[in-house]
């Protein structure tokens, strides 16, 4: 990776736009990439304007490297004020914003966030004139399963003294 790529991605995650849990959001996607153990989780927010059904607000959660982290920050800004067709048309290249184009071993990080917005905008997306729904939104510590009774049992040792 580039030293400007770099140094771009840690600019954007020293202070990242967006994070967290968005209460009462219009739409929430989830993905998780089983190759490289990342997962993303997108809420979106929609708002009225101009006649038309606009993305108000997107915040996002992360299991991931810094690189994934610091497009979602971007893009959870670049989506604001378009349409959900407009969002939707967005390819991972477009959502990486600033950071320009990511090496092909980042590109995942990209098609993460693009992946967790399709499955916000396409799964839970109230249609024209529908009400939006209240979907709940459990975080994503509550999506990782819980330990099978009778599994493995980790007992720790107690500390060694001096």
């Amino acid at each position: 990776m580039s030293d400007d790529l770099q140094q771009k991605i840690t600019e954007a995650i020293r202070d990242p736009k967006n994070i967290g849990e968005m209460p009462n959001a219009d739409a929430i996607g989830t993905v998780g990439n089983a190759a490289c153990g990342e997962m993303l989780r997108m809420w979106i927010k929609y708002k009225e304007q101009g006649g038309k059904k606009v993305i108000d607000k997107a915040t996002f959660q992360s299991f991931g490297c810094e690189t994934a982290i610091a497009v979602a920050s971007l893009a959870t800004e670049l989506i604001r004020g378009k349409t959900p067709e407009e969002a939707l048309a967005m390819k991972p290249e477009e959502l990486s914003g600033e950071l320009g184009p990511l090496p092909p071993m980042k590109i995942h990080c990209a098609e993460l966030v693009e992946g967790a917005l399709r499955a916000a905008l396409q799964g839970n997306a109230p249609s024209e004139g529908q009400a939006p729904s209240s979907p709940q939104s459990p975080t994503l510590l509550d999506k990782i399963a819980p330990p099978k009774q009778g599994g493995i049992k980790i007992q720790f040792l107690p500390p060694e003294k001096p």
